[in-house]
């Protein structure tokens, strides 16, 4: 955790995990409504009868509100996936990572806009919600040398997070849809493990 992480955190823990919950589907609430723009400290203290002073000195500015309700949503998606078999553990970062994107669509819309339109927010995404998505993707793939089922220096590891996370938006974009389960499961079979595995 950052120091600036580390800070924030305990200003927050002043306010209680109900309330904390309260406040971050506010701001969910105006993403799926109206996208990033549509979310305002006076908007969210609308909402939750809380002081906009309140807002500013737990969370500071609003990108970092914002990142801090969808990560707290995300509860570290790929972190914990460990079924033993490198495939294994693709499939289930698949299967995982396409439910979610089916379950809230105009929540991953409204983020995926404004990750491009706004420096300030796509810098606190990067390290609070992706960065610990990446890591865990890594630590797959680092698993997986471990076990002799990738070479370490296979050059094709670098690029695992970036194809697997790039996926579940390009998709969106030419077939005007997130990939389902079988989608995903197909992107691994077909391309991840055939340039990963030792016998592949």
């Amino acid at each position: 955790m950052s120091t600036q992480a580390a800070t924030a955190a305990a200003r927050r823990s002043k306010i209680t995990p109900e309330r904390e919950a309260e406040l971050y589907e506010a701001v969910l609430c105006l993403l799926r409504e109206g996208g990033y723009d549509a979310v305002t400290m006076e908007g969210v203290a609308s909402r939750t009868k809380c002081g906009k002073a309140t807002l500013y000195r737990q969370w500071g500015t609003k990108p970092q509100l914002v990142t801090a309700a969808l990560a707290a949503r995300r509860c570290a998606v790929f972190t914990g996936i460990d079924t033993g078999t490198l495939a294994g553990d693709l499939h289930e970062a698949a299967r995982i990572a396409s439910a979610r994107n089916e379950r809230d669509t105009e929540l991953m819309e409204a983020v995926a806009q404004a990750y491009l339109q706004h420096p300030d927010l796509r810098t606190a995404l990067r390290e609070t919600v992706i960065a610990p998505e990446v890591a865990a993707i890594d630590a797959v793939v680092q698993r997986a040398v471990e076990r002799g089922e990738v070479a370490a220096d296979n050059p094709a590891i670098a690029f695992v997070a970036p194809s697997f996370m790039g996926l579940l938006r390009i998709e969106r974009l030419l077939e005007d849809r997130f990939p389902d389960a079988s989608a995903a499961r197909a992107f691994v079979d077909a391309v991840l493990l055939p340039v990963l595995r030792v016998d592949g």
